[in-house]
């Protein structure tokens, strides 16, 4: 299972908010609820993630059994 705990840390450590997210880049909250569920996203998403956050995708996301 794919799980982004590590998107919420590393939305910290930049101090971007799901907010912020969401006003400045567009971001759906539906996305962000996906998100938080640990639904399927699609790389797209993760794409724009990473873009906004000047990170990885292993920033954002890990698999677990």
């Amino acid at each position: 299972m794919i799980v982004y705990d590590k998107l919420w840390a590393t939305m910290k450590e930049k101090g971007i908010t799901q907010y912020s997210l969401i006003k400045n880049y567009h971001i759906s909250a539906g996305q962000l609820s996906r998100l938080r569920k640990n639904d399927n996203v699609s790389t797209h998403t993760i794409d724009v993630l990473c873009e906004i956050l000047d990170c990885q995708p292993g920033d954002l996301m890990e698999f677990r059994k």
